[in-house]
């Protein structure tokens, strides 16, 4: 399975009693279907999947199946702490027709977890089990586990493990990960400010909260580099640079939900404890957003 270009991982929509909002969630992949993006990624971390119950993320999985254009790539965020309750959802979701499990690395019993030898026997044990294909997520700065190197490279000789998701930021730690990997390990990168700079150093794409809000730009990006236009490509970059913090480091999925509500998609309230975004910061994110529409 080829992961090429720029995945979204799904703002989950809820109304203002906290409830999943059906219509509006057709609503945002009615749009995001006449784009060039791959796919979804759905309850990811930007789809609030620890807020929600097991059967929300069913709920979810069922509605975007039926809505999604034809030929859009399912990958279905399913990690978990334990190695059962991971395998119980990556296979609910096989059986929903996704293509793909975004896995995140087990973080709870952190003196035990953040080590390799630990982290290479979940995946193992979770890719060993799972009827569909499994990406490694590796997001330090929500788990506050950063899974080594060593862990990915031994991982990547597993059959069912096809690649990672790597949000770190650090491009040195990704410029590793492509040289050390073996031969079609898939390296899509997560973090939006460092989008150009990870695909010239060896990423086959991206899975980008900030696409929610801004898919075309991040579609420009990709475009510029496989059509090798650095220029263009340059130039986004250094646009989406600014917004893209905004909404991902400094305000989070408050802060990207209400750039989505600017840019015509729905974005709504974020689930509790998550507060919306206060007014100083609406403020700031409308300026940045003025010249990226959706």
């Amino acid at each position: 399975m080829k992961l090429p270009g720029i995945f979204p991982p799904i703002a989950t929509p809820f109304d203002h009693q906290g409830d999943i909002y059906p219509a509006k969630l057709r609503h945002n992949l009615e749009k995001w279907n006449r784009t060039a993006l791959s796919g979804y990624v759905v309850t990811g971390s930007t789809g609030e999947s620890v807020m929600l119950t097991t059967e929300e993320k069913t709920v979810v999985w069922e509605m975007v199946a039926q809505h999604a254009a034809p030929g859009k790539l399912l990958i279905a965020g399913t990690g978990a702490e334990s190695v059962r309750e991971t395998v119980s959802l990556s296979n609910r979701a096989a059986e929903l027709g996704y293509q793909a499990a975004l896995v995140r690395t087990p973080h709870y019993y952190k003196n035990l977890l953040n080590r390799a030898d630990a982290q290479t026997l979940y995946f193992r044990a979770v890719a060993d089990q799972s009827r569909i294909p499994v990406i490694v997520y590796n997001f330090p700065q929500a788990t506050g586990v950063d899974i080594p190197v060593e862990a990915v490279v031994a991982l990547s000789g597993h059959p069912n493990v096809i690649g990672i998701k790597e949000s770190s930021g650090n491009l040195a730690k990704l410029m590793q990960i492509v040289r050390e990997a073996r031969t079609g390990f898939q390296v899509l990168v997560g973090n939006a400010p460092t989008l150009w700079p990870s695909l010239l150093m060896g990423a086959c794409g991206a899975i980008l909260a900030y696409a929610n809000a801004a898919p075309y730009s991040t579609i420009a990006i990709w475009e510029a580099f496989r059509t090798r236009e650095d220029a263009a490509g340059l130039d986004w970059q250094n646009r989406i640079a600014g917004p893209s913090m905004l909404v991902t480091a400094k305000y989070g999925i408050p802060g990207l939900k209400y750039a989505m509500d600017l840019n015509g998609y729905y974005g709504g309230p974020p689930r509790l404890p998550l507060c919306p975004p206060a007014e100083a910061a609406k403020r700031e994110i409308e300026e940045a957003f003025r010249d990226l529409k959706g």
